[in-house]
Parts: structure tokens; C-alpha cells; sequence
């Protein structure tokens, strides 16, 4: 097995929304904000190569909202799905499976693209299953007020039309052992309801794809809970079973969101949870 770190790009956000009830005098201290209050993002998707599966976790915005949309955004740097594959030797073609965290469109946005003359949408990975689940599917497609901005038809509907949506079995744990798809899943219900978070063992360390349980590393207080989160109490509590999970199993953290940290550890201490390292996908994978 390999795992590659994907960069589809990066963006800003208002640092406020991200850390909802948080001042600012403390939250700047690790995401500093520019003069527009906005904070340094990323969408860091993870890659697996199992033999002759190739897995893709999240991919981003993709391309094919409008040049208003994105401006909302500020993205910046020049990083994108495609050539960060292309590094690495792969092309979009190649991936069997995409695995969606859940269905926010800066996570799934890139499952979908416009057709060769734009008058209708197509998957942008004509080869792969789609994975999500079912609770979380019905949650995204009959959307609540809160989160129906996040929760885009078009990137939603024709993964469904397109006949390759695959759903995963939910059990009556948080944690499941799933044979098909080679890892384990922490359901957490804070953010949006049925966030999947992936926990892959790679050459005996479990990898933790973060997702929006974990944005970055400046969320790792248990009250620095984002703005977005539907349920925030909820969010708080799942974190700290997540956070103290990782710490007594030495887990290592991918961060999807964190644009200047890639992997990190943490460790239990008389004051709760905290930052133990830091790592570069390429100290782990390579």
C-alpha cells in the first residue's frame, strides 16, 4: 500500500466563522489572519494505492461553479486536483473509488464536471464508485436551512444519476471494520450529520483523515469549534473522544483543511489533549 497526499488547492475563510465563539486575540495565534479577517485554508485530499484500487478521500471544489463563486473564496496558490496527481503519476481516470468525508461541496465539489460543450454534468471520474452513506445522503439532499449553501445539487445529484453512488453500511458503533474498502470509520455527528472519518493502517501506524472534525491545528482546544458546525456541543464531545482515542494510540492526524501543517500527533497531559508533533506527508509516506 501508498498513500500520496493531494493538494486540490487552496482558499481562504472569514477566521471568525471558522472558530466560531473564539476571540480573535487568541484564535490569530496559530491561523493568522490578513487585513480581510481571512485565514489560510487548504483542501488536502489523501490517495490510496491498494493493488489495483486506487482510492481517492475528498477532492475539493473543483471547477465548475462560477467566477463569483469562487471569488467568496479567495484561492490562491497554485495547486490543483489534477497536477497534484499528475506529480505523483496518476490521472483522474486511474481512481476506482472516491470516498467522501461528507457532502459540504469544498469536500465533494470535484466529483462532478461540467461536459465537453457545458450543457449538462458528468462525473469527473468516469472509472470509480462513489462512496457515502445513507443517513448522510438524505441529510445532504433534503438540506437543512443551516447548511443548504453547502450542500450544492449539482455536485450531489449526478453522482447518483450517474449510477456509481455506493453507499456504506452504517452499524450500531461509531468505529466499523469495513473488509471492502480496507479501513476503519468514526461517524461523528457535530459538523453535519454522518461525517465519516477514515482511519487507515499504513505499515503499522493508523492514519486519520481529519476532515472537518479536526480542520487544523489551531482547532485542537475542544471549545474551538467551527461556526459551521450544525450541533457544536456535539462536535465538542466527539472530539474529545476522537482526540483522546488518537492520544492513547499514538494515531497520526491528516488534516484536510490546515494549509501549513500536513500530519500531526498528540498526547495526553494534566491539561487535556495537545499538539505532540508535526509531520510532511513525506516523512510518513515516502
Amino acid at each position: 500500500m501508498n498513500l500520496y497526499a493531494i493538494n486540490a488547492g487552496n482558499l481562504k475563510l472569514d477566521g471568525g466563522a471558522m472558530f466560531g465563539v473564539v476571540p480573535k486575540s487568541i484564535w490569530q495565534k496559530t491561523n493568522p489572519a490578513d487585513p480581510n479577517n481571512m485565514i489560510d485554508l487548504s483542501t488536502r485530499c489523501l490517495l490510496i494505492e491498494d493493488g489495483s484500487r486506487l482510492i481517492l478521500i475528498d477532492n475539493g471544489m473543483g471547477n465548475k461553479q462560477s467566477e463569483k463563486f469562487f471569488g467568496y473564496y479567495h484561492l490562491w496558490g497554485d495547486f490543483t486536483l489534477d497536477s497534484s496527481l499528475k506529480t505523483h503519476g496518476f490521472h483522474r481516470d486511474d481512481i476506482t473509488d472516491v470516498f467522501l468525508t461528507h457532502l459540504h461541496f469544498d469536500h465533494c465539489g470535484g466529483s462532478i464536471q461540467w461536459n465537453n460543450n457545458k450543457t449538462s454534468y458528468e462525473p469527473a471520474f468516469k472509472n470509480a464508485h462513489f462512496w457515502s452513506n445513507k443517513d448522510h445522503w438524505l441529510w445532504a439532499t433534503q438540506p437543512n436551512k443551516r447548511e443548504k449553501a453547502s450542500f450544492l445539487k449539482e455536485n450531489i445529484v449526478p453522482i447518483e444519476e450517474s449510477g456509481q453512488l455506493k453507499f456504506m453500511t452504517l452499524p450500531e458503533s461509531d468505529i466499523l471494520k469495513n473488509s471492502e474498502l480496507h479501513f476503519d470509520v468514526f461517524f461523528a455527528n457535530g459538523h453535519t450529520d454522518k461525517q465519516m472519518i477514515p482511519l487507515i493502517n499504513f505499515k503499522g501506524k493508523t492514519i486519520a483523515f481529519m476532515a472537518d472534525l479536526l480542520p487544523t491545528v489551531g482547532h485542537l482546544p475542544l471549545p474551538y469549534v467551527m461556526g459551521y458546525d450544525t450541533r457544536p456541543l456535539l462536535t465538542l464531545d466527539e472530539k474529545e473522544k476522537f482526540l483522546n482515542l488518537a492520544a492513547d494510540n499514538n494515531y497520526y492526524l491528516f488534516l484536510e483543511h490546515d494549509a501549513h501543517n500536513e500530519i500531526i500527533t498528540v498526547k495526553n497531559t494534566e491539561k487535556g489533549v495537545k499538539l505532540n508533533s508535526t509531520y510532511t506527508t513525506k516523512d510518513l509516506f515516502n
